[in-house]
């Protein structure tokens, strides 16, 4: 950063005042935190705007002193992003405003909204959006992403269900994408990732729940095999109106977690049923008949979803990854329980096997970028870095577990949770690769946005740390 930058950014807060925090600022370390703590992000400064006005004065700003944007509403997937040396971090978390239309199945959310902000008037009028496992992710950096919901195998992606975003472009332009208008740029934000500009809105459609039936069935881990075969025969027979996750995992022995499951080693099986009670309880039968030791399932309110699968509601240290697998065969749960179950001292908190299929692996003839999965299942491990051997433990573990996978990988990968840099052709098709690079190349050709998953078109690669105009060598 030149001492010209920062007699620049220092102008910057004559226009924005409290909105902008620079180092040295006392708010600067609680202004320019992730929410995973496991990051350390270092911008050259902090603006926190209100509107999608405020946000076009920024980036035309940046582009004008030689400066990146990096737009961020919560920070739950960070770790991809490259070096923020010479960027600012736009947080959007000002921008939160919803409107719930129950008459048209619409909801209009702000850039800086997360899914809490959208489930809970939502299930007032008993609807539901297609929200993540999180109450407290962003709506529009899980929606870029693609968007895997608890009712994600009866409505499919979350990006399919949008209708129109507004988003602020490298030129500063304040565009309205939808079908109609921007098709192109339209089609990109479903699913293409960040690289194309700041959300500053987004509408989207939201679904009637008049039956919800859902809730955790555990068991000792000791019973991790027995489980698992008998959740992926049980899968066999279930409806679109089921999505089921199976988790192994280590619960701390923290005064927040339950009693029951506090300090403990469990096999989870969660679901969320859009089925009438009775129906549902007949088709959780062979799974009951294992007798788990806690059965929580109920029917609840659309909005309890948001709960369901019982994140951290506060900042955590994390560390990540996942592959998308093709099936889950008894090799394959043999290959997880070796590398992760009973006995392997794993140091990870927790490893998912999420059921993707029905609407989730349809192609959809309008959708955006990513519309469906060709995968059947999605296995996500994490763990707790409270130290750097800790950290160490995780990376090695993580490597174990994909390696003994691999023969069910399906080669390509799922953004939004990819918690690390990684190649962006294995996020893509090689034709959608090379669409989204012609339009980042045409809407930013200066690079002037980092996203966490960086497209070809910007003018470095993802990890080089080049600034504004250098060009990395071919």
């Amino acid at each position: 950063m030149t001492v010209e930058h920062e007699r620049r950014l220092e102008r910057l807060k004559t226009y924005f005042r409290d909105d902008v925090v620079l180092p040295g600022d006392r708010q600067w370390d609680r202004a320019r935190a992730a929410w995973n703590l496991a990051v350390d992000q270092r911008p050259a400064a902090v603006v926190r705007p209100h509107t999608a006005e405020d946000v076009s004065r920024v980036v035309r700003f940046a582009a004008d002193v030689g400066l990146h944007v990096a737009p961020q509403a919560t920070g739950h997937n960070p770790g991809p992003l490259p070096s923020l040396e010479n960027v600012i971090l736009l947080k959007t978390d000002r921008m939160r405003g919803v409107r719930i239309d129950p008459h048209s199945h619409r909801a209009q959310a702000g850039g800086g909204a997360v899914w809490w902000d959208v489930a809970e008037p939502a299930g007032c009028e008993g609807m539901a959006p297609l929200a993540g496992s999180s109450p407290d992710v962003g709506v529009a950096g899980y929606t870029l992403g693609g968007g895997l919901s608890w009712l994600g195998r009866k409505y499919g992606l979350a990006a399919n269900s949008v209708t129109a975003m507004v988003v602020v472009t490298a030129d500063g332009t304040i565009r309205r994408a939808d079908r109609e208008s921007e098709p192109e740029l339209f089609w990109a934000l479903r699913g293409g990732g960040g690289n194309f500009g700041v959300v500053t809105g987004l509408e989207f459609a939201i679904y009637p729940v008049p039956e919800l039936y859902a809730g955790w069935l555990v068991w000792s881990m000791d019973r991790a095999r027995d489980v698992m075969e008998a959740w992926t025969e049980w899968l066999a027979g279930v409806p679109d109106d089921v999505t089921s996750i199976l988790r192994l995992m280590q619960v701390p022995a923290i005064p927040v977690m339950p009693e029951p499951l506090r300090g403990r080693d469990l096999v989870v099986v969660e679901a969320a049923m859009l089925l009438p009670e009775r129906k549902a309880r007949d088709l959780l039968g062979p799974l009951r008949r294992l007798r788990p030791e806690i059965d929580t399932f109920a029917r609840i309110p659309p909005a309890a979803l948001s709960h369901l699968h019982m994140d951290p509601d506060a900042p955590v240290p994390a560390m990540g990854d996942s592959r998308l697998l093709r099936e889950m065969s008894p090799s394959t749960i043999d290959a997880i329980v070796a590398s992760v179950g009973p006995g392997t001292a794993s140091p990870l908190a927790a490893v998912e096997i999420r059921h993707l299929g029905g609407e989730l692996g349809r192609p959809q003839l309008d959708g955006g970028a990513l519309s469906h999965f060709d995968a059947e299942f999605l296995l996500f491990g994490a763990g707790i870095p409270t130290d750097p051997e800790t950290a160490d433990a995780i990376r090695r573990r993580l490597d174990v577990l994909f390696d003994r996978t691999r023969p069910w990988d399906v080669g390509h990968r799922y953004s939004n949770f990819v918690e690390g840099r990684t190649d962006p052709r294995r996020l893509f098709p090689e034709r959608v690769y090379r669409r989204l690079a012609e339009l980042r190349a045409r809407l930013d050709p200066h690079g002037l946005f980092l996203a966490n998953h960086a497209v070809p078109g910007s003018p470095y690669p993802p990890d080089s740390g080049a600034k504004l105009g250098e060009r990395a060598e071919a």
